[in-house]
């Protein structure tokens, strides 16, 4: 397992060894003990979600479930490709509003750990791509939440974006209240 820091503190790009032949490949996707050795102690994972988006520049964020529902995500691409993006949200974090993003894709087989405390969400840029994403707390309507997309300066790379209304409507960044604090969420 090739595992790279960011400049985010505690995002972190991890991605499994592939071994192949003339059928195809395998790869270890999580292990724990191969991470633990490697020091890196993730929380325990409680629920896995699928999503396909069908159309290249589908935007779907930025996303988070505030506490006690406060969700990491392993996240992974697992056809297609997509640029996966996450934002400290943690108050009082000497990164606070800054992000991240990366490619992952179905070929580069790369996966993005995102804590909780922190903004998600991604563009694809492949038509039919699937991300697949392990999640640390359940999901939870009541404290599912979402900052719009456009209101941070990242550079989503599409000029006409799909979104849900959710994500049309959401607050920017400015206007939005954090629930995370740096001390609980780190």
């Amino acid at each position: 397992m090739q595992i790279e820091t960011t400049f985010l503190s505690d995002v972190l790009i991890l991605t499994p060894a592939r071994f192949g032949d003339e059928r195809g490949f395998f790869s270890e996707s999580w292990n724990r003990r191969t991470l633990s050795e490697a020091g890196v102690n993730l929380p325990d994972f409680v629920q896995d979600n699928h999503s396909l988006s069908r159309r290249a520049g589908t935007v779907r964020g930025l996303h988070y479930q505030a506490p006690p529902f406060a969700q990491g995500k392993l996240v992974r691409c697992g056809r297609g490709a997509l640029l996966d993006v996450a934002v400290d949200a943690r108050l009082g974090s000497p990164t606070y509003g800054q992000w991240v993003s990366v490619e992952l894709s179905f070929e580069n087989g790369r996966q993005l750990w995102i804590p909780a405390g922190f903004l998600h969400g991604f563009v694809t840029t492949q038509p039919d791509t699937e991300i697949v994403y392990k999640c640390t707390a359940h999901y939870d309507r009541a404290s599912d939440g979402a900052v719009r997309w456009d209101s941070l300066g990242i550079d989503w790379d599409v000029s006409d974006p799909l979104l849900s209304d959710k994500d049309r409507d959401a607050p920017a960044f400015a206007d939005w209240r954090s629930p995370f604090d740096h001390m609980v969420a780190a």
